[in-house]
């Protein structure tokens, strides 16, 4: 699914869907800038949305989209955000789901729209013009490696997938390309993820999958504890395949979402893997908790903070930053019946540190995938957050990040 052949695949695998990135001069560094995904015939489209109260125009453009329960296409640009931007920017966002609906036959309110950079910058409407034009002739099945590029900010590469399965006896395919490295603390999805599948599902049971996928896939990653302003997961499902449509619950629809989760969860390990200036990859996983809720807030609350963070960077086994960013998380907890375990080496039990192989456990904090568990002993819900380390490098691309 996150094969090389699958990444050069991606959102082109699944009938019916062509894409484009080109290089519209939006960046000053001159790389691909303009994606452009379209499908051939009328989609099912869903989408889950940055639920920061300072949403970007391209946000409000493609809620609408999603809310009609059709689309035709997705139309994203790097380099500026369009967030903060007025009236103007909404006009802004607006034109472009118009001008990708001129050049490629189908309506504005059939175009998702999406843009990623700098935050309080208008677009340059000149370039993004010229460059929708230049991405619609340039539509191609193999298209799917540019356009991933094409929507980069701080990523030090495009995260995509592909697979197929069997649906009701047919073949279906799933492709998708995602970008995420910083202001990644998500309540919906904080980056930019476009999935495409040539299954025929409902609208509504399509948005329903979705959201339940984000909740535990998109919804489970942090970088920074920042919430972007701009960010969305959109999926378009165009039927090509001619499988039975999915029109209720049941085995097609279990199978299309588990697909899908997969699909997500593989997205997301890597956005966290890719964080800005990451060196480490870390899984905070919590189990032994009362509910879902309780194990992701002390998940998260671990993931979040930078003294842990910056530990593992310093590849520092200090166990008391995590029962730290446990005890504030804001869960009851009981310190006598918790658990922490770095790379399955227990280093505090019930309620004070332990001792352990000193040898191994520097083995542990020098891989670059560290899994860190925390056993609550209090129930039996648990859940998994993605995240990865602080290091120099963070400081200095978010220091020297403004154009």
């Amino acid at each position: 699914m996150f094969s090389d052949e699958a990444a050069k695949k991606g959102i082109t695998f699944p009938k019916g869907f062509t894409a484009a990135g080109i290089k519209a001069g939006i960046k000053k560094s001159g790389n691909l800038d303009l994606a452009l995904i379209y499908s051939d015939r009328a989609a099912a489209v869903a989408g889950t949305f940055t639920k920061n109260q300072v949403a970007a125009a391209p946000v409000y453009v493609s809620k609408d989209v999603v809310h009609n329960g059709t689309a035709r296409a997705i139309v994203a640009n790097a380099g500026c955000a369009n967030a903060c931007t007025g009236e103007p920017g909404l006009a802004d966002a607006e034109e472009m789901g118009m001008l990708a609906g001129q050049a490629l036959g189908c309506q504005a309110k059939e175009v998702i729209v999406a843009s990623t950079g700098v935050i309080g910058v208008r677009l340059p409407m000149e370039k993004i013009r010229a460059g929708i034009k230049e991405a619609a002739a340039h539509l191609s099945p193999e298209g799917s490696e540019a356009a991933g590029q094409a929507i980069l900010t701080t990523d030090t590469y495009s995260k995509a997938g592909a697979t197929e399965i069997n649906i009701g006896g047919t073949k279906v395919r799933f492709g998708a390309i995602a970008k995420g490295s910083g202001m990644i603390q998500p309540d919906m999805a904080t980056m930019l993820a476009f999935i495409t599948t040539d299954a025929a599902i409902e609208p509504s049971l399509l948005q329903e999958a979705l959201t339940d996928v984000v909740g535990v896939t998109f919804n489970m990653i942090s970088i920074d504890g920042d919430m972007s302003t701009n960010d969305m997961a959109v999926v378009m499902a165009n039927g090509a395949a001619g499988n039975p449509k999915i029109a209720r619950k049941g085995p097609e629809y279990d199978i299309f979402c588990a697909t899908l989760r997969a699909l997500c969860t593989g997205l997301a390990q890597r956005i966290a893997a890719d964080g800005e200036g990451a060196t480490k990859f870390l899984t905070i996983e919590v189990t032994g908790a009362k509910s879902f809720a309780d194990a992701k807030q002390v998940a998260m609350s671990v993931a979040k903070s930078p003294l842990v963070k910056t530990a593992f960077f310093g590849e520092d086994p200090n166990w008391g930053r995590v029962i730290c960013a446990v005890g504030y998380a804001g869960v009851p907890m009981t310190p006598e019946k918790t658990v922490v375990k770095f790379g399955g080496i227990p280093v505090y039990v019930h309620g004070t540190g332990t001792s352990f192989d000193a040898a191994a456990l520097d083995k542990v904090m020098e891989a670059h995938d560290i899994t860190v568990t925390i056993d609550l002993g209090v129930g039996e819900a648990a859940a998994t957050v993605w995240s990865c380390d602080f290091s120099y490098e963070y400081v200095k691309i978010n220091g020297e990040y403004h154009t």
